[in-house]
């Protein structure tokens, strides 16, 4: 399978797939299952990761029944809570191993989904593209810098319909904060602080490792070869599925890689902030190689990028102290007179327009902006309105497949973002000062941070994938 694998999909990228006949959506005479939609109003969908998000995910895409699902792929078809998205498509085939999906289904799928671990995000999504796929990838969109360049690079090679699924990406609260920047509200940046709150076990300092688990009996329907993929496979362990995942450097992105894509989204695009040129460790307690830190702040420099777009300073934070210190000009009084700190909730940012009298916050995913203080506010409010968009952030991507509208966090707006938030796992990774050359895409004078740009080394039978951008 490998071979064949192999000698496909490097057969059809070498032809770069410069397509003479119509997607299957558009030539298919098989019925829709609903009777509602002939078959050129509606695409053919592979899903790939049948649990967890993909239970959003999966019925997003297909709303209206403009998508239906022909192939089911994972590694548990047993696991609890993948049941409900199976019964959406009972007769559709299945398969654990989307590589094999994807040869035998090529002329039945139309376009995919990718909602598996992190680690699995770029060999699908590649692979699927290289063969003239739309893909929907859950955030982030990759494990390592390399892999979300080489994503960015082969959406041009390609031309398909991507988006990553960070959706408050296409949501009112994206249209708002886009309008506030057209309107000059939110312009001259030059500090934003962003915050996420501990969730994750390795949060917990009492549950805190420093080696791999040794190692459980594993469930009889699960694959962990397969789920393990282009990474090392390490002995089975409840630890790492199906959730925990996220904690291991090997594996997962940890809390900046999971949030980040939530919290710092409209900022990073809307202000254009490309790449940081300096990462500065403030506190990585507990760091180790296995997981992640048990607390994580750091600081991110982003050059001027021209006019209203002065240099900026982003800290983030993710632990204990997560919340950043508001200072008192922006504070409201209560009826004593008293200085009143804003709420600021379990994740979010402030952005602090130089030389202005007021702040803009807001929380994560589709979360409105709002200003403070409160005189500021009331002065402002017309810009604060917002609109929901004509579709939402998985219809986007169905009607975009269709022609019909566009995605808002195609690869090249979230392979930026996914590559900020890889330099930060970097900083996090080494705990160290980092200078980064964001033309050359090098770090300057560190051999070891560079050596990790391109994450960790893809095992035998996976290394195919890098070469098909």
């Amino acid at each position: 399978m490998n071979n064949l694998s192999r000698r496909k999909i490097l057969k059809t990228s070498a032809a770069t797939l410069s397509f003479s006949v119509l997607p299957s959506y558009l030539v298919t005479g098989k019925p829709s299952p609903d009777g509602k939609l002939p078959p050129s109003k509606r695409i053919n969908l592979g899903v790939i990761g049948c649990g967890g998000r993909a239970n959003g995910v999966v019925p997003g895409v297909c709303r209206d029944g403009k998508a239906q699902v022909t192939a089911w792929c994972d590694v548990d078809f047993k696991r609890s809570g993948i049941e409900k998205n199976l019964n959406r498509a009972p007769d559709a085939k299945k398969f654990a191993d989307f590589r094999v999906m994807l040869e035998k289904m090529d002329k039945d799928i139309d376009a995919v989904t990718v909602v598996t671990p992190d680690h699995t995000h770029f060999p699908a999504a590649m692979m699927a593209m290289a063969l003239g796929k739309h893909v929907y990838v859950e955030k982030p969109l990759t494990h390592s810098y390399l892999e979300a360049d080489l994503l960015m690079k082969a959406e041009k090679k390609y031309g398909v319909v991507t988006q990553m699924g960070n959706q408050g990406h296409t949501s009112a609260g994206s249209e708002q904060f886009q309008s506030m920047v057209k309107a000059g509200i939110i312009k001259n940046i030059t500090k934003i602080d962003a915050w996420k709150s501990p969730g994750l076990f390795f949060m917990n300092k009492d549950r805190r490792i420093k080696k791999f688990p040794t190692g459980e009996a594993k469930p009889e329907s699960l694959n962990w070869d397969l789920w393990c993929g282009p990474a090392a496979v390490k002995p089975y362990s409840r630890l790492l599925h199906p959730f925990d995942w996220r904690a291991f450097f090997l594996y997962g992105n940890g809390m900046l890689g999971d949030w980040g894509a939530h919290i710092i989204d409209f900022a990073h695009d809307f202000l254009k902030l490309g790449q940081p040129t300096k990462i500065t460790p403030l506190r990585m307690d507990d760091r180790n190689d296995v997981i992640f830190p048990l607390n994580s702040h750091l600081k991110m420099h982003f050059p001027s990028r021209g006019d209203d777009l002065p240099a900026v300073d982003l800290t983030w934070r993710d632990g204990a102290n997560h919340h950043p210190k508001v200072a008192e000009d922006f504070m409201d009084k209560d009826e004593n007179g008293k200085l009143t700190t804003p709420r600021l909730g379990g994740a979010g940012t402030i952005l602090y327009p130089e030389d202005e009298d007021y702040a803009i916050t807001r929380g994560s995913h589709s979360s409105t902006s709002n200003i403070i203080n409160s005189e500021k506010r009331h002065e402002l409010r017309q810009h604060l309105r917002a609109t929901n968009p004509k579709y939402n952030h998985q219809a986007s991507f169905t009607a975009a497949c269709m022609g019909e509208d566009k995605t808002r966090s195609n690869f090249q707006i979230a392979g930026d973002l996914t590559k900020t938030l890889m330099l930060g796992i970097i900083c996090q990774t080494l705990d160290e000062d980092l200078t980064f050359d964001n033309k050359k895409e090098k770090f300057i004078g560190n051999d070891e941070a560079n050596s990790l740009l391109s994450g960790p080394k893809a095992r035998k039978g996976w290394e195919q994938f890098y070469t098909l951008a």
